[in-house]
């Protein structure tokens, strides 16, 4: 089988997604540590030399499923236009999601610790969420541009201060951010839309 067969072929990428979702919930479970291409193979039932096959080591594995199983939404997932505000909304909504009940979430603490002792997966997370942030940097700016955030705020700082409550609500508390009060910190964070003057044409 060819690479162009294999992406097309809807039983490759369903093992394929098999093998993600058990990997996400193995490093969940066990950490970083004792997470194995062997055992993820055991929990999910498919051959360890498929798995090896697509993915030669664990660090692989883990970064594809994270990457590929939280995929942040575009623009284009919302219904109508979507202003850069509404768009700001979208992103920190769907974080706050991700967060309050997700195998990806679950699997923070792991990544975390590991982090802390590997290099390799210290660059992994830092990359990853530094390509997660730019996506909100981006959104504000394009906010100040437009007209709908005050042109004083700082994107890349909002970012981290929109971001930060969610993971640390997680992380050091034993609750999760309600979705529903992202508007609030929003607006706490961004100040409340500017008012616009009536259109006079000038």
């Amino acid at each position: 089988m060819t690479e162009a067969e294999d992406r097309t072929d809807p039983r490759i990428e369903r093992s394929r997604r098999v093998v993600r979702q058990a990997a996400l919930a193995e490093l969940a479970e066990v950490g970083y540590g004792r997470f194995t291409i062997e055992s993820v193979s055991a929990r999910c039932g498919v051959a360890r030399s498929t798995i090896y096959r697509h993915w030669p080591d664990k660090l692989t594995l883990i970064a594809d499923a994270l990457q590929t199983l939280n995929r942040q939404p575009g623009p284009a997932d919302a219904a109508g236009e979507t202003s850069p505000r509404q768009r700001v909304r979208q992103l920190v909504r769907h974080l706050a999601e991700a967060f309050r009940e997700s195998i990806v979430a679950d699997c923070l603490p792991a990544i975390i610790e590991a982090a802390a002792h590997h290099r390799d997966v210290r660059d992994f997370h830092h990359q990853y969420n530094a390509s997660r942030r730019r996506a909100l940097v981006e959104a504000i700016a394009a906010g100040i541009a437009a007209g709908d955030i005050a042109d004083d705020v700082d994107p890349a700082l909002a970012a981290l201060a929109l971001a930060g409550p969610i993971v640390y609500r997680r992380l050091m508390t034993g609750d999760s951010f309600d979705p529903n009060q992202v508007d609030q910190l929003i607006d706490l964070v961004l100040g409340e839309p500017p008012a616009r003057s009536p259109d006079t044409g000038c």
